[in-house]
């Protein structure tokens, strides 16, 4: 038998039940969530498990046994029988608008655990799982999950890092962002510039609904949303053209970046947001490109490989990849604008 490293191996074993408590906690903090127990907890806090069950209209003795294992995973503080938020757990768990507000990621977890059985029979075949194929609302997983970055930096930190376009989008520009979802990006950008016209394309369906409700809930006359791929989508003489966290899931990213390109008027501007990322994988062994390697696992490279071409970029392409995927479309000039801890923001122009 293989002589054990005791040290190396308790090491292992410690960090795998590290990582159990946050698997077993997903459901936990969904439920926590959808019952609006953290909001709850935010309100009347320092409280008795009783008086957050009577608040939230929910069954004390599950109250308190979801509460016990919040305060176990240090998700909710505890002491001396209550329980509360610190102000740093509403920040995560409790604060829709907060730039870490993660929710969405443990939507987007609970949606890949469902989307097992599609994507191991994938390895196997070779095949991809289509956007609209996955398991759960995956879309409104990942629109949640995307959402806090982009109300905390799009309009503040990375369209003001481009060239020249925060003064187009002030007098008056007209936008498309190809792979909008959920229009979460398309409606924050047109709240921001009620002179400018803003187009949201996509090629799923649903999502594109999601979006026309989303523009309507908020009584915008500037932006609509139409069906349509990255590569094909209707519209011409744009002044910008957005991609938020998807040109690494597009199936032909090659097409797409041409496509934009004739789409874009003399002078335009592309703004590429996609996962932040090192051009290695050895850049990547850590928190984050754990976290993006594994979604791209289960939803990003599937998502491509079920597309024409499927040329499956994945979540960790890295800058020199993306860069080179860009100046295939026929742009010149490719930098690095802003980042973020999650994200880099790649201006391209010709």
């Amino acid at each position: 038998m293989t002589q054990l490293n005791e040290t190396t191996l308790k090491e292992l074993v410690d960090r795998i039940f590290g990582d159990l408590g946050g698997a077993f906690s997903v459901p936990l903090v969904r439920i926590g969530d959808d019952l609006g127990l953290y909001k709850t907890l935010k309100a009347i806090g320092p409280a008795t498990a009783e008086e957050v069950a009577v608040a939230a209209g929910c069954t004390p003795r599950y109250v308190r046994e979801w509460l016990a294992a919040q305060a176990a995973s240090g998700y909710v503080h505890y002491e001396n029988g209550r329980f509360s938020l610190t102000p740093e757990q509403a920040y995560v768990f409790a604060e829709p608008d907060s730039p870490v507000n993660l929710i969405g990621a443990f939507d987007t977890a609970a949606a890949m655990v469902g989307n097992q059985a599609k994507v191991q029979s994938a390895f196997k075949t070779g095949e991809g799982v289509a956007w609209g194929d996955q398991a759960g609302c995956m879309f409104c997983a990942v629109a949640r999950l995307f959402r806090p970055g982009y109300v905390n930096a799009l309009v503040q930190e990375w369209l003001p890092a481009l060239d020249g376009v925060n003064a187009k989008l002030k007098s008056g520009a007209t936008v498309a962002d190809v792979g909008c979802g959920h229009g979460v990006s398309t409606v924050l950008m047109a709240q921001a510039f009620p002179k400018s016209q803003f187009t949201g394309y996509d090629f799923h369906l649903g999502s594109i609904a999601a979006a026309k409700a989303h523009a309507e809930a908020h009584g915008l006359t500037n932006v609509q949303f139409e069906v349509g791929r990255a590569q094909d989508f209707d519209g011409s003489d744009f002044d910008l053209i957005t991609c938020f966290d998807c040109l690494h899931d597009m199936g032909d990213p090659e097409a797409a970046a041409s496509h934009i390109k004739k789409a874009l008027k003399e002078g335009g501007t592309w703004m590429v947001v996609e996962p932040l990322a090192g051009d290695t994988l050895e850049e990547n062994i850590n928190p984050v490109g754990r976290l993006y390697y594994s979604a791209s696992t289960m939803i990003c490279v599937p998502t491509s490989l079920a597309q024409e071409t499927g040329l499956a970029l994945g979540a960790q392409a890295g800058e020199k990849r993306l860069t080179e995927v860009i100046r295939s479309g026929g742009f010149t000039h490719v930098r690095r604008a802003a980042q973020t801890p999650l994200n880099m923001v790649l201006e391209a122009t010709w």
